[in-house]
């Protein structure tokens, strides 16, 4: 643009210096009709490139989005198939959790009988051991009643027999 301007007014000048008002008129309005016409092809020619700019910037930008699109796409393709493969596993778990809950559940009334039963159970051998023991001695004082009655008796039977003898 620069260009046509500055020869736009080289041919001004040249006109002016050439120094006739009739010639320079004429100069004047041919230069004038020249320079709008290039002012409008220029003009054109700037629509017309900024046009072609516009186009080629709205094609980058589909070309872009359609990459885009496609992977949205493929992220939603990989996301669905690591769903798909976590799934099972997170079934399985979820499963399993359950199922210790419920066994923890269980094991809560399971573990106080245990460990009731396991008081009684020392209550019990406690009072068995006990009577076990009272029985033991029991038994060692009838032993020794029975040893010392056999005794008695035995010395008993003895004097009798000396009496009797004694006696024939």
């Amino acid at each position: 643009m620069e260009g046509k301007e500055q020869q736009m007014q080289i041919v001004c000048v040249r006109s002016a210096s050439a120094g006739g008002d009739e010639v320079l008129a004429g100069d004047w309005a041919a230069a004038e009709q020249a320079s709008s016409r290039s002012a409008l092809s220029l003009f054109k020619e700037k629509e017309e490139e900024i046009e072609r700019r516009k186009v080629e910037v709205r094609d980058k930008v589909f070309s872009m989005l359609g990459r885009v699109e496609e992977e949205t796409k493929r992220l939603a393709f990989i996301r669905q198939e690591l769903e798909v493969m976590a799934d099972p596993t997170r079934r399985e778990v979820d499963a399993i959790r359950k199922r210790i809950d419920k066994v923890n559940k269980q094991l809560k009334p399971l573990g106080k009988t245990c460990l009731k039963k396991e008081k009684e159970y020392k209550m019990c051998l406690d009072a068995y051991n006990e009577k076990s023991n009272e029985k033991a001695t029991l038994v060692n004082r009838l032993m020794e009643l029975v040893s010392e009655s056999e005794r008695l008796r035995m010395k008993k039977l003895e004097e009798l027999n000396k009496t009797i003898e004694s006696l024939y």
